[in-house]
């Protein structure tokens, strides 16, 4: 993690980070739902795990939201990174990826539209559209990630995509590594 100086946010953007903040629980709740949903029967990430990975996702939302974004970007990729790994052991396509991320972004305009209806005329537009950008970055790197994971799957067992236990625990002790980087960043950032 490279340590920049404090950069100021604007005020709109910290309103939104702290209304993350505020709705975390609530919107990983309704993403695991959704998620659930989609996934009946099929191959997945235990529950609570899955959980803790969105619950990741929406905490390093908040970092990349307030004046600690500069410092949380690489955390962010590795998280969106993972997520997209995740995906291709769990057997999704690359479209099921970027779908799940999209979720996050509707659940988010949602949740969070008192918050950008609340801001100043002016302020509406940009802030709705910073954490638009931010969520593209997710969105890119997770297929980047899972496309990665699935070449990787896909010569270590002559063409066949087939996770392994290894690969899984590999990628799920991963999430560990993250968090402690998001609690990191959580401390240094200003209140």
């Amino acid at each position: 993690m490279t340590i920049h100086p404090t950069r100021s946010s604007s005020p709109s953007l910290l309103i939104v980070s702290r209304g993350i903040a505020g709705v975390r629980d609530e919107l990983v709740a309704k993403w695991v739902a959704w998620l659930g949903t989609r996934q009946a029967g099929g191959a997945g990430l235990d529950a609570p795990t899955t959980e803790r990975l969105l619950r990741l996702i929406v905490d390093l939302l908040v970092v990349m939201a307030g004046p600690m974004r500069r410092e949380g970007e690489d955390t962010w990729f590795a998280a969106a990174e993972l997520y997209g790994r995740l995906a291709a052991l769990r057997g999704l396509s690359a479209g099921e990826v970027v779908e799940e991320l999209q979720r996050l972004r509707e659940l988010l305009a949602r949740e969070l539209a008192d918050f950008f209806v609340a801001l100043p005329a002016r302020q509406q537009l940009p802030t709705l559209l910073r954490i638009n950008r931010v969520v593209d970055t997710a969105v890119a790197t997770a297929v980047v990630g899972y496309t990665d994971a699935l070449v990787a799957s896909m010569f270590s067992r002559e063409g066949v995509p087939v996770p392994t236990a290894d690969s899984v625990q590999e990628a799920v002790a991963q999430i560990a590594g993250i968090e402690a980087e998001v609690r990191l960043l959580a401390d240094r950032s200003p209140r």
